[in-house]
């Protein structure tokens, strides 16, 4: 792991169980903040206070359709399903 770069378990802590649950909404299609609350089913002040930090850690980004996973999140999947 180099300097800078978060495991897995700290990643988890980061995010809680809500930040989980609106990564896996995006996976699933998700492109908005209504999208991300009918997905995960989480009011909107949690969506919109956990979507900063998938920003910050880099596991989404925004682009013109709406959030999608980078590959720093298309990896955090892999190893959260395998965990």
């Amino acid at each position: 792991m180099s300097k800078g770069e978060e495991s897995l378990q700290d990643l988890k802590c980061l995010l809680g169980n809500m930040g989980i649950e609106i990564f896996f909404a995006i996976e699933k299609g998700a492109k908005d903040y209504e999208s991300m609350k009918i997905f995960s089913g989480l009011p909107m002040a949690c969506i919109k206070g956990r979507v900063p930090v998938l920003l910050e850690l880099k596991l989404v980004k925004k682009d013109i359709e709406g959030y999608i996973l980078t590959k720093k999140g298309l990896s955090f999947k892999k190893k959260i399903e395998n965990d």
